[in-house]
C-alpha cells in the first residue's frame, strides 16, 4: 500500500480552481513486481531503473495536450490532466487511452534500454476527480487516487490470469508433464511394495507442482483432459515395476460425474505397456468432500470388477475421513502427512491413528503412512502395527523407481526383528553372555591378577584341556580363600582348581530359565547367587546370573501382559538383554541408562492405578522424544518393568542427554498430581520423606571401545550408582565408566 505525502497548498488551491472550472484526471503508473528484480538484480539497477522510467515519462508528457502536473513516490507515478470544457465520459476514455499509450511506450523504452532483462511491466489505471459537496478536496483526490490504483491491480491480476490459462493450456495440449514416483516400503520387510506416481509440470512454470495445476483445472473445466493426461504419463514411466508391486496413481472424484469420463481407457493403456489392472490402485483424495458417493461407488465397482483396488488418500486432512471410508470401503487408507509428523510426540494423533488401525484390522484394510521424515517415526509406527510406509525418510520422488538405501532397510528390518522376537521360545542360552576362561592348571595368582585389572567381573569359569568346563571361581570366594591366614603362601601359585568350585551348576543351552532358576534356587546358600554356567554339547557357551535368570522369567510375564494389553509398548528384557549384546559385540562407544521413578509406589496407592498408568506411559513418552530430539537415529529405549527404564544411547554426551531427561520430566510431572490436596509423600516402607515428589534416578554406565565389556558388569555398575543416586533427594544421576567406579552424582 502506497503512501502520498501532503500535497503543497499551491498545489491543492491549483487543483480547486481547476476543478472548479472543469475537469481533472489522474493517470496511474507503477512498475510491476519490483520486489522480484530488486532480489534478482540489486537495488542499484532499482533504483535506475525508475529513475529512467521518471525521465521516459517526463519526456513523454511533454507532447501530450491536458497534462499539468506528475508527481512521482517511489515506483509509483501520477499524471494530472485538465480538460476545461467537455463531457467526464470522454475524459474517462481519453485518460484510458493515455494510459495505455504511456505504459507501450515506456515500456518498449526499458526494452530497448536494458536489452538483457527480460519481463519489466507497467500496471496503469486511471480516475476523474468527481467533486462531492462538504468533501474535502485532499479526501477528493485520495479516493481517484486509490481508484487508479484498484483498476492497475485489478487489470495485472486479469492479465496474470490470461497468462496463466495461456500458459496451461500450453502444457496440456503440448503434453509438457512429466511423472515422478516415491515408493512405498512395506514396514514388515523393507521391500519395495510399490510407488506412488507423483505428476509434475515444466521446471519453472507456474504449473510446475501439482497443487496449483489440479486447482486450476478444477477451477477453468479442464480437470478430465489433465487427468487423462497425467494418467499416461504415470503408466509411461513404469518400466521395470515387477510382479506383486503396485502402483498408486491419483483419481480426483469430480472428474468421475465429467461427461467425457471414461473409464475404460486406463486397460488399454496399461496393456501397452504390459500391464494390468493388478498393479494399480486408484487413490481417492480426501482433502475434497464427495458429495455424491452413490455415483463414486458405481464407477468404483466397475474398477474392482476389472481387478484395480482403491484406496483413500489424505485421510485425516480433509472433510469426511470417517464417512469417505465407511462408504467406499477402501483397500488401503493413506494417512495424510499432518498425522503421522511428529507422532512419537504427540499422543492425540497416536490415538486418532489407532482409530484407522482399528478398522483396517477389522475389515482388513492396509494402512499407509505418508511423509515419515524421522527414524523416530518410523519406530513408532512399526510399534503401532502399520503396514507400508512413504516419506522423505523411506525415498524422495523421482524419475525412475528406484528402491530405500541400503541403510533404511536394515533398520527396518533390524526393529523388525526386535518387534517379532518371541519370548514364549526364550532359552537360557538366550540369557548367558561372554564369560572369561582359564584352564584348571593356571595358578591362582593369574586368575586374582585378572579380577584386580577387571573390577566389574564377578566370576570366571575353570575348564580342562578339551574347552569343558569343569568349574567356576567366583571373585569374592577366590579373594576370601587368599585373604585368610596364609592363604597367599599356600594356594597363590597352586593351581586354580584347588580354589574352584567342582560342583558349580552347569545347564544345557536348551533349558529355560523357569528350569534353571529352580536348579538354581536349590543349591546352598554359599552358591546361591554364584554363576549357572550354560554349554552346548559339553562346550561352553557363556554364563548367567541368577539376577538375569529372575528378572527375565518376570519380564517373560510381563510380555505376556504388554502384548494382550500394552501400556507403554517399549522392548522388554529380552529385546533390551539383545540389544546390549549387539553392542558389545560392535565394541563400539555406548552408554546404558537405567531410569527409576522415585516414590512411585506411594503415587500409585494415592492416585490409583489409573494414575499410575499416566506416569508411566507419561516417563516413557519423555524417553522417546529426549532421544529423538537429543539422541542418535539407532538409539534404544526399553522398558524393563514397573517403574524402571533403560536408554541405550551412543552419544558422546551422555550426561547430557541425562540432564535433559530430568529436565523434561521435571518441566511437566507437577500436571499429574491433584494441586487441591495438601500431599504427604511416604516412601515403600510408609515413611513420611520431608520435601520429596515424583522424581529421577539414573545410573549412566559408559562403555568405551577398549572396555571389556559384559552385560553383568553394566547390570551390577548400574545398580551400585543407582544406589549412589537414589540416596540424593529429588531428581538425581549417577556416572561412570565402564570398568571404573569413581562416579559422579
Amino acid at each position: 500500500m502506497i503512501t502520498i505525502k501532503p500535497f503543497e497548498a499551491g498545489f491543492i488551491d491549483e487543483l480547486s480552481e481547476r476543478m472548479t472550472s472543469g475537469i481533472v484526471g489522474i493517470n496511474y503508473l507503477d512498475v510491476a513486481r519490483l520486489a522480484e528484480i530488486e532480489q534478482q538484480y540489486g537495488r542499484p539497477f532499482c533504483v535506475k531503473l525508475i529513475q529512467f522510467v521518471k525521465t521516459t515519462l517526463a519526456n513523454l508528457v511533454m507532447d501530450l495536450p491536458f497534462v499539468f502536473s506528475t508527481k512521482t513516490v517511489g515506483d509509483d507515478f501520477f499524471i494530472y490532466a485538465y480538460v476545461e470544457s467537455g463531457v467526464e465520459q470522454y475524459v474517462q476514455q481519453m485518460l484510458k487511452e493515455r494510459g495505455s499509450y504511456l505504459k507501450t511506450a515506456i515500456e518498449a523504452a526499458i526494452k530497448t534500454q536494458f536489452p538483457s532483462v527480460e519481463g519489466i511491466t507497467l500496471h496503469t489505471g486511471s480516475a476523474v476527480l468527481t467533486h462531492i459537496a462538504d468533501k474535502p478536496l485532499e479526501l477528493i483526490v485520495y479516493t481517484a487516487i486509490k481508484e487508479a490504483i484498484r483498476q492497475a491491480k485489478q487489470k495485472a491480476v486479469e492479465a496474470e490470469e490470461d497468462g496463466k490459462k495461456s500458459e496451461f493450456l500450453e502444457i496440456l495440449s503440448n503434453q509438457l508433464l512429466s511423472s515422478v514416483y516415491q515408493p512405498i516400503i512395506s514396514l514388515t520387510d523393507g521391500n519395495v511394495f510399490g510407488y506412488e506416481a507423483l505428476t509434475r509440470g515444466p521446471i519453472g512454470s507456474s504449473f510446475h507442482s501439482p497443487l496449483p495445476l489440479f486447482e486450476f483445472a478444477e477451477q477453468e473445466g479442464y480437470l478430465y483432459s489433465l487427468d487423462k493426461v497425467t494418467r499416461e504419463k504415470a503408466v509411461e514411466g513404469l518400466r521395470g515395476l515387477k510382479n506383486g508391486q503396485r502402483v498408486f496413481i491419483n483419481l480426483m472424484a469430480q472428474i468421475i460425474n465429467d461427461p467425457d469420463f471414461n473409464p475404460g481407457q486406463t486397460r488399454k493403456l496399461l496393456k501397452q505397456y504390459g500391464l494390468t489392472p493388478n498393479h494399480v490402485v486408484f487413490e481417492i483424495t480426501e482433502r475434497y468432500s464427495v458429495e455424491d458417493f452413490k455415483t463414486v461407488k458405481k464407477v468404483l465397482s466397475h474398477y474392482r470388477a476389472q481387478g484395480y483396488q482403491i484406496a483413500i488418500d489424505d485421510a485425516g486432512a480433509g472433510y469426511s475421513s470417517l464417512q469417505a471410508i465407511a462408504e467406499l470401503q477402501p483397500d488401503y487408507i493413506k494417512v495424510d502427512r499432518s498425522l503421522i509428523q511428529g507422532i512419537h510426540e504427540d499422543k492425540v494423533k497416536e490415538y486418532i491413528l489407532e482409530t484407522f488401525i482399528s478398522f483396517g484390522r477389522k475389515m482388513n484394510v492396509k494402512i499407509v503412512a505418508e511423509g515419515i521424515e524421522t527414524v523416530e517415526e518410523l519406530h513408532k509406527l512399526m510399534r503401532m502395527g502399520i503396514h507400508y510406509g512413504q516419506g522423505y525418510l523411506l525415498g524422495r520422488p523421482n524419475k525412475e523407481l528406484h528402491i530405500p538405501t541400503e541403510e533404511i532397510t536394515r533398520e527396518i528390518v533390524r526393529q523388525r526383528e526386535m518387534l517379532d522376537s518371541v519370548v514364549s521360545l526364550l532359552t537360557i542360552g538366550d540369557l548367558a553372555t561372554p564369560v572369561k576362561t582359564f584352564l584348571t592348571s593356571d595358578p591362582s595368582s593369574k586368575v586374582a591378577n585378572y579380577f584386580k585389572a577387571n573390577e566389574e567381573e564377578q566370576g570366571v569359569v575353570i575348564v580342562n584341556e578339551q574347552g569343558v568346563p569343569a568349574g567356576l571361581m567366583m571373585r569374592d570366594k577366590l579373594f576370601q580363600q587368599l585373604a585368610g591366614q596364609y592363604g597367599i603362601s599356600l594356594y597363590w601359585n597352586k593351581e586354580i582348581r584347588l580354589l574352584m568350585d567342582s560342583e558349580a551348576l552347569i545347564v544345557e543351552h536348551r533349558l529355560s530359565p523357569e528350569i534353571v532358576s529352580q536348579m538354581a534356587m536349590a543349591r546352598d546358600i554359599r552358591r546361591l547367587y554364584d554363576f549357572v554356567i550354560v554349554v552346548k554339547d559339553q562346550k561352553m557357551v557363556g554364563a548367567a546370573s541368577v539376577r538375569t535368570i529372575l528378572e527375565s522369567i518376570t519380564q517373560v510375564r510381563m510380555e505376556h501382559a504388554r502384548v494382550s494389553n500394552p501400556l507403554t509398548g517399549l522392548p522388554g528384557n529380552i529385546q533390551i538383554q539383545r540389544y546390549i549384546r549387539n553392542c558389545i559385540s560392535q565394541g563400539g562407544r555406548f552408554s546404558v541408562i537405567y531410569i527409576d521413578l522415585d516414590y512411585f509406589k506411594w503415587f500409585n496407592d494415592r492416585y490409583g492405578f489409573h494414575k499410575g498408568d499416566e506416569v508411566i506411559q507419561y516417563t516413557a513418552d519423555i524417553l522417546q522424544q529426549t532421544l529423538s530430539a537429543c539422541g542418535n537415529p539407532h538409539d534404544f529405549v526399553g522398558h524393563i518393568g514397573g517403574d524402571d527404564f533403560i536408554v541405550i544411547s551412543t552419544t558422546n554426551e551422555p550426561s547430557l542427554l541425562s540432564e535433559e531427561i530430568i529436565r523434561r520430566f521435571s518441566q511437566g510431572v507437577s500436571i499429574l498430581y491433584e494441586e487441591e490436596q495438601e500431599e504427604i509423600v511416604r516412601d515403600r516402607y510408609g515413611n513420611q520423606v520431608v520435601g520429596a515428589s515424583l522424581s529421577l534416578s539414573l545410573a549412566v554406565v559408559v562403555c568405551t571401545e577398549d572396555a571389556a565389556v559384559t552385560s553383568e558388569g553394566i547390570s551390577r555398575m548400574a545398580a551400585e550408582l543407582k544406589k549412589q543416586a537414589k540416596e540424593q533427594q529429588g531428581n538425581s544421576m549417577a556416572i561412570t565408566y565402564f570398568n571404573e567406579m569413581k562416579t559422579s552424582v
